[in-house]
């Protein structure tokens, strides 16, 4: 796909938790196609720490307001300047980014899809239900946190499917993991779409490897550059391989991983 470096306007600066903004940004004109399970490369600016930019998931896309939605973990000096942006203020975005999920293909939809996010890794899954339900298919959400208030968009993830949920603590949902969740042994799934930290990604992997169910991942190792150039982000492949995740991925099936293995 074609990328684009854009000057995107800030119409909506929301703060859903003290760790975590959602920027959503339009443009003069029409926003790119965007896949969903793509990311961004975002500019920081006034941030004398902050030397490269910032690789952000693409958490929605209303073509209707022409606006696309990043939710941003607050964790670093670049990060926390990006939560600082105003209506109104400019902010430098390359896109889009990487490779994005396989949606299915069905002409009548029949298949049962399960999207399982935890933390910010829920972000791309929104975007991610909703093409999904654009398509004629009803996704099911399994979200995971630490508890009730680090759920985030619950609200927009309702209006597209389903929800299931664990919290740490047991104040939303079923108290627990993802992967502990009553609903993966009471349902039968034809493809399971995940995105959560590497460990979490791992028990969901073998869970659907074992069932015989198709699973692909969002991974989010550490990037730099975004184009594949510096090499900061490899995973190994199953033939041993490193395989860059910003280029090749985020989105891998997990038979191309060394997961399994």
């Amino acid at each position: 796909m074609k990328k684009y470096m854009l000057d995107l306007r800030v119409t909506e600066n929301v703060r859903p938790h003290a760790q975590y903004c959602l920027l959503k940004l339009t443009s003069e004109d029409q926003l790119p196609d965007m896949l969903p399970g793509q990311f961004v490369e975002v500019r920081v600016d006034h941030s004398p720490s902050t030397f490269l930019r910032r690789p952000i998931s693409i958490n929605f896309v209303d073509r209707e307001k022409n606006e696309l939605w990043l939710l941003i973990q607050l964790v670093g000096d670049g990060t926390r300047q990006l939560a600082e942006a105003r209506v109104g203020d400019l902010i430098n975005v390359v896109l889009p980014l990487g490779n994005g999920f396989t949606l299915p293909t069905e002409e009548i939809p029949t298949k049962r899809l399960l999207l399982v996010g935890g933390g910010v890794g829920t972000a791309p899954m929104l975007y991610l239900g909703a093409c999904l339900k654009a398509k004629g298919y009803e996704p099911i959400f399994l979200l995971g946190a630490r508890s009730a208030g680090d759920l985030q968009q619950l609200a927009d993830f309702q209006r597209i499917g389903a929800i299931y949920a664990t919290t740490e603590d047991g104040s939303y949902g079923e108290k627990g993991y993802v992967t502990n969740h009553s609903i993966l042994n009471q349902m039968d799934f034809d493809q399971i779409y995940t995105c959560d930290q590497k460990p979490m990604m791992m028990a969901v992997a073998k869970f659907a490897h074992a069932k015989q169910i198709a699973c692909e991942v969002s991974l989010e190792n550490r990037m730099a550059c975004g184009i594949g150039a510096c090499l900061c982000c490899v995973e190994k492949d199953k033939t041993g391989h490193n395989v860059c995740v910003c280029k090749e991925g985020p989105v891998f099936n997990i038979e191309q991983l060394s997961w399994l293995s």
